[in-house]
This record gives C-alpha cells, structure tokens and sequence, in this order.
C-alpha cells in the first residue's frame, strides 16, 4: 500500500478510545478532505484512509485497483454460514464548483451543526455509518450468523466499471456466500409531520445514447440548406417533444399507493390508483410540473445532456453530436426503444449509440433483511413508514441483483425537505445530529442481523 498522508492518520488517531457514533462526524469531515473526485477518481485515496482505520482496528482487508489510481477494498468478517451480509459504499464523488459553496466544498467543513461537503449525502456518510458499524460489529466479539463484509468501491458515478462491476468480475470469489446488499439509494424523509422511509428495491435502467449527425461542412458566411448541426438540433427537437407512453409496473405501483397518504387532497385518490390515471393528460401534466420524480416513474425518459459542434465560430463542422441521458421503466426492452428512438429522429445521417446500459433487475421484499429494516425503522423513529422504493437513478446494487443478490437501497437518517438538494449541488451537507443517530441505527441493523 502506499504511504499514507499523516493528515489522515491524524484525522482518526486522535479519535482513538471515543466512541464510535461521537467520533463519526470527525471521520466523515476526515473523509471528505480526501479528494476522490471522479473524473478522474484517486479511489486508491480513500482505499488508503478507510484502509488504515481498518488496520488500526486489527481487521485484515485487501485492496486492488482496477486501473491505476482507481481503487477497491474489501473486508469481511465471518459467520456460521446463513447468507452473507455487504455493506456497500462508493468512494468516489462528482465534481463541485467552489464559486458556488459557501464552504471549500474538500475542506470537510463543520459549521451551524452541519457537516459540509462533496460527499456529505452521496455517499461518505453512508460509507462511515457503515464503517463503524463494521468496526462495532469486530469489536463486540459476538459470534455472527452470516459472514458481513465491508466493500468501498471505485467510479459509481461514471458508471461503475472500473468498481463493483470490475470487483464482481475480477474478483468473483467476494460475493461467495452473499445473500444481501445495504447501498446507497433509500433513507427517510419528512414529508410535513410524517416520518417515511423509501427502502429501494428496484430502479429504472439507464441507457446513455449519442447521435452523431453528419454533413457537408463549410464556412458559416454561406448558410447550407442542411448540416449536421441543423441535422442534430432537429432530431434533439423530435425527441425533446415526445411523451413516451407511459405505463405502471407492480413496484412503481406499491410505492405510488405507499405514499398517497401524504400527498395534497387532489392527488391522493390518484396515488392510490396510479394505473387508472395515467391516460389522463392534464393529471400527468400537473404530475410532472409538481412531482417531476414521481413521474419520471411512469414512463421511459430522455433528457438531452452534451451537446457538440464546431470549435469554431465561422466553421459548420462534419459532425454534431448529442448526448442523451434516458431511464427506461424496467420492464422495457433496450434494442426494441433504442429502435423507438431511432423511427423518432428518423435522419438516415444521424447514427446513435449506445454508450451504456444496464440490465433491469429488482430485490424482493419478501426477505428477513428488508422485514427487519421495517421492523427496526419504526423502532428508532416510532410512528414512520417504511415503503418500498423505485430509483429513477441507478447504483450499484444492479451488480449484485443480477447475480440474484437481494440488494436494498437504504439509509438510516432522516432528512428535511430541503436537505437532500446538496446532493450533485452546492453546499451538500448533512447535520450532525442525523448522522450520529444515523450511525447508531446501522450499528444496530447491522448487529441485529448479524447474530440472528
């Protein structure tokens, strides 16, 4: 391994004997500081800090990297057989524009009873919270039921290869035994008086597209009656003014009816009865204007993303490009909407290509690690909700469902309303208070189902 930063050592030394939820807000602003900004990653930073915590605790743990720099570790403690536990985190994060944060958003800056920070929500909380109750799980002594391991991984928000992918490819011996996942993707939200948590158990396919449209270039003082850009900017038009046709699958329909209690009076028949209302224009309409996430729950999306032409005023290029971000209901077939999308633009001069795509894949609730998670949220917050949830975005966890691994997004804190608009934004932050309750409720979940 290579040497360590003292700053880091610093970070969790001088924690040394405090107990493990007092000490969390000091490690999450430790990890912060380490810079894993992706692209292009330095996942090996954050494999060193977690890695020398890990060691100080006495608990062995491997590391590879996937590519130089692109670092993954793993830990594991074991168990008498029943069907292993992962506590799954990403170590990387996406970029952040200091002109816009009131902090330096790598300095881990505590402040007004916050932890601030790229990663403060997505997700080195979450990768602490599990941390420690990973480290309380080794410290107790208890002989375990199942084995529960501890996985930190590379490049989620670019997709995942050089991480969990590459991991459980590369490495397939790590998920011997596995039963269950804890990610990212789930967690509380006040929602008014009422506490509600969304266990994520399944969600929408991400397939990236590029069209390419080509055509004769030329000098921009001689307009030409079609060029790529005029090409790529029509066939953008086409698909920015198509509503897929939108339709209801089983988990989409739990959720919706999970969550009608809590909507306005106008809309709460509708949630109950989601099937019923989604041929009605203005409803939809009112949906996506109010509660845009829950309508992009009902339909495949497109959201064009990059756009690229000339790099040059006075030049029309040969080529134009865009880029769309589109989220397929997961029962839809990818070949059968990338040949929708194809009779969209339909441009013979315009070619498209799939970028990336993901298999769809969901997580039964029908399993002892999700009835103890309903179990354990109405424990620590009395009177909550627990709902199954549907993603419109993606995590790892597809990894682990599609070698049949029942995988749960879900956090155990509790945000405002406003809270969670830090996450991809400015100023991420999460309180201290939540994080410590946060982390006490993973140690307990964590124990609990360890030794049952």
């Amino acid at each position: 391994m290579r040497p360590l930063n003292v700053l880091f050592l610093l970070a969790f030394v001088s924690s040394a004997g405090d107990p493990l939820v007092d000490i969390a807000p000091e490690r999450l602003a430790a990890y912060i500081q380490v810079d894993t900004t992706n692209p292009p990653g330095n996942e090996i930073r954050g494999v060193e800090f977690l890695g020398a915590i890990l060691k100080q605790a006495g608990i062995p743990f491997e590391m590879a990297e996937s590519a130089p720099g692109r670092g993954n570790l793993w830990a594991r403690l074991q168990g008498n057989g029943k069907p292993g536990l992962v506590l799954l985190h990403h170590i990387d994060v996406v970029p952040a524009d200091a002109s816009y944060w009131s902090v330096d958003p790598y300095a881990g800056v505590t402040k007004d009873g916050y932890v601030y920070g790229r990663g403060a929500l997505d997700m080195k909380a979450l990768g602490i919270m599990q941390l420690q109750a990973f480290l309380a799980l080794h410290a107790a002594g208890n002989q375990l039921s199942r084995d529960v391991l501890y996985i930190a991984t590379a490049d989620e928000e670019a997709g995942g290869f050089f991480g969990a992918g590459w991991l459980l490819e590369n490495r397939p011996e790590i998920a011997k035994g596995v039963g269950y996942v804890l990610n990212e993707g789930g967690g509380g939200r006040q929602l008014g008086t009422d506490t509600v948590f969304f266990v994520e158990v399944t969600q929408k396919v991400p397939v990236w597209l590029r069209l390419t449209a080509r055509g004769r270039p030329g000098h921009g003082s001689v307009p030409l009656p079609q060029t790529a850009i005029t090409r790529i900017l029509r066939a953008g038009q086409r698909l920015a003014d198509t509503g897929f046709d939108a339709r209801v699958i089983e988990p989409v329909a739990n959720l919706f009816r999970g969550v009608a209690r809590f909507q306005r009076p106008e809309l709460k028949s509708a949630f109950e009865e989601i099937g019923a209302h989604i041929t009605d224009a203005a409803f939809m309409q009112t949906l996506q204007i109010t509660a845009p996430g829950y309508h992009a729950l009902l339909r495949n999306t497109c959201s064009p993303t990059t756009l690229r032409g000339s790099k040059k005023i006075n030049v029309v290029p040969p080529e134009a490009v865009l880029e769309l971000d589109c989220r397929l209901v997961p029962d839809q077939d990818v070949d059968e909407f990338i040949a929708e999308v194809t009779t969209i633009v339909n441009d013979r001069d315009v070619s498209i290509e799939r970028i990336m795509s993901f298999t769809p894949a969901s997580s039964s609730m029908d399993t002892p690690l999700y009835r103890l998670i309903e179990a354990k949220t109405d424990e620590w917050f009395p009177g909550s909700t627990a709902i199954p949830g549907v993603s419109t975005g993606f995590t790892d966890s597809h990894f682990f469902r599609d070698l049949g691994i029942q995988s749960y997004g879900f956090s155990p804190t509790v945000l405002a309303e406003n809270e969670g608009v830090g996450v991809h934004g400015n100023d991420e932050r999460i309180s201290l208070e939540t994080l410590k309750k946060g982390t006490a409720f993973m140690i307990d979940l964590v124990q609990s189902f360890a030794t049952d």
